[in-house]
């Protein structure tokens, strides 16, 4: 079992920042691919970025050039830093930790980007 707590969302102004923080606990040495996905009101929840333990990175095309996943594996922490952030980022953002075949995920952090 493992368990993803997220923090760092909030409010921001167009064309600001934020930093995401994901812990995880638990069995967190059989944590793979960490992620953060994201949900915005009355809409599916979408993918925003992976890292694999290695660190190879994958991007959605609309946060390309503005966000950055990192994690650091002797923390089992992912962070997501948000840049140049716009009003359709606003959302609840969610990470999450998979082991072998199975996704544990966080409960959330409200994001909100105001124009």
């Amino acid at each position: 079992q493992v368990q993803p707590v997220e923090s760092g969302g909030g409010l921001v102004q167009a064309g600001g920042s934020l930093r995401l923080s994901c812990a995880a606990s638990g069995s967190i040495f059989s944590i793979t691919v960490m992620a953060w996905y994201r949900q915005a009101p009355e809409k599916q929840r979408e993918l925003v970025a992976t890292i694999s333990r290695g660190g190879d990175t994958y991007y959605a095309d609309s946060v390309k050039g503005r966000f950055t996943i990192s994690r650091d594996n002797a923390k089992s922490t992912v962070y997501l830093q948000m840049n140049k952030m716009i009003p359709e980022d606003t959302a609840v953002y969610y990470c999450l930790a998979r082991v072998g075949m199975g996704d544990y995920w966080g409960q959330g952090t409200q994001v909100t980007v105001s124009s």
